[in-house]
């Protein structure tokens, strides 16, 4: 077999063995060492760049951000940070009909600005706010869709493990890809609660609720100022020293992640929310996602060295470029893919495979990677919503147990409006790319 053809099958057998169920970085590594060693017939060389792989990504300094967000995020959800926010975003949107809902993505978005997780959005608001929802009788599709289709803008809105990994694929800094996805996630948070708002108005069943007087929750009790301000206060004062330090240039990321950790410590310890063995576990799943998150890129890295060997990305370029593609056809082909990946793939896998094909016909376009990177994400989070693998769905099913009555099919027919949301907001990026770079 020729280099080409190697490589076409790699990445064939990449797709198949993470499919079937294989470890992601071990489907990525073995399979792109293996072609590398058949490409050149020379065991050493793919050994030696199975080596700089892995040598230039622990040595990265950058790379420190992982477990600085991660810990940061784990000891803010463990503050109950997750739970003030969704009360306080309650009470602001109690007298609309699908208020709920809109008090759910509006949680979601302040939330993923301390945790940059979408399963861990997932998680939090599958227990807080889905039982409120059905508390006061909301259709449990529209309760489960609302909280899973929110949960992706803990991938978009920094700090996000996505865009790290993203950044690492295509070396750009991680500081701009953060302030990258500030305007792109309001932007998708926004399009969420004017689609809730258009629902209520004209598809009051799939919404559902009690209406008393017009008001949907005549039975709280509004909070104070002093309520609104102690519940706010600690999450606003985290999302100010990280962002606020990373976009005036106070802080390098890394440092930002460092105070962010330290601030949500204190915040946890004041609260009296942090128990020594709750501790312990933010530490052990900080390493196990560190090391998760090392072992992808590391793979990725080998893997964009077979790609260029194979000289796949070159090969891609002058088939698109034989059909005389423009910029906008190149980004349909790239979206659909996606798409299409994102039915049988999770996000890291479909950033690792198909960044570094697309990455060397979008630059000579003159576009940015940095723009370029957040409909990457946003592209590829939209599987999270879709089946058969739908991460989010899967989750909210797991973490409302087997009794609540709320099948899995439930939950991706729930989600499926705010995935077609989703997708047209990737539309306007498309479009408008000032919205995601303006900022920088």
């Amino acid at each position: 077999m020729s280099p080409l053809e190697l490589g076409i099958a790699s990445v064939v057998a990449i797709v198949v063995l993470i499919y079937i169920g294989l470890y992601i970085p071990a489907a990525l590594a073995v399979v792109s060492f293996l072609s590398i060693w058949l490409m050149r017939d020379n065991f050493e060389l793919a050994l030696n760049l199975l080596k700089i792989a892995i040598s230039d990504n622990v040595m990265e300094y950058t790379f420190a951000t992982v477990p600085l967000f991660t810990f940061m995020g784990l000891v803010a959800s463990k503050a109950g940070l997750g739970a003030d926010i969704y009360a306080v975003m309650n009470d602001v949107f109690k007298r609309v009909r699908g208020g709920i809902g809109m008090a759910t993505v509006g949680a979601n978005a302040v939330f993923a600005a301390v945790t940059g997780s979408s399963i861990a959005s997932a998680s939090v608001f599958t227990r807080v706010a889905v039982p409120e929802m059905l508390r006061f009788d909301y259709n449990p599709r529209f309760a489960v869709g609302v909280v899973a289709g929110s949960s992706v803008l803990g991938m978009i809105i920094p700090p996000s493990a996505m865009l790290i990994i993203y950044s690492f694929v295509a070396e750009q800094s991680v500081g701009q890809m953060f302030l990258a996805g500030i305007g792109p996630g309001l932007l998708l948070a926004l399009a969420y609660i004017t689609a809730i708002f258009f629902m209520g108005r004209f598809t009051p069943r799939f919404i559902g609720g009690r209406i008393g007087g017009g008001c949907m929750h005549d039975d709280q009790q509004p909070l104070s100022g002093a309520q609104i301000m102690a519940r706010t206060t600690p999450t606003l004062a985290l999302i100010v020293t990280v962002l606020g330090g990373i976009y005036t240039g106070w802080m390098t990321p890394v440092e930002a992640g460092a105070i962010g950790s330290i601030v949500a410590l204190l915040i946890a310890v004041l609260r009296r929310r942090l128990t020594w063995p709750a501790f312990k576990e933010a530490l052990l799943e900080t390493g196990h996602i560190t090391a998760s998150i090392l072992f992808l890129i590391t793979a990725a890295s080998i893997y964009s060295r077979m790609l260029g060997l194979a000289d796949l990305p070159g090969v891609l370029a002058a088939l698109l470029h034989n059909y005389q593609l423009e910029f906008l056809g190149v980004m349909l082909i790239y979206v659909v893919l996606m798409l299409f990946l994102g039915t049988l793939l999770d996000t890291a896998s479909i950033i690792l495979i198909v960044v570094p094909l697309f990455l060397p016909i979008i630059e000579p376009m003159g576009s940015s990677l940095v723009w370029f990177g957040i409909v990457t994400v946003i592209g590829a989070e939209i599987g999270l919503l879709t089946p058969p693998l739908g991460i989010s769905c899967f989750v909210i099913k797991s973490s409302l147990g087997e009794d609540c009555g709320i099948s899995l099919k439930d939950v991706f027919l729930g989600a499926l409006p705010f995935a077609f949301v989703m997708l047209l907001v990737l539309v306007v990026l498309i479009r408008w790319p000032a919205i995601s770079i303006g900022i920088l």
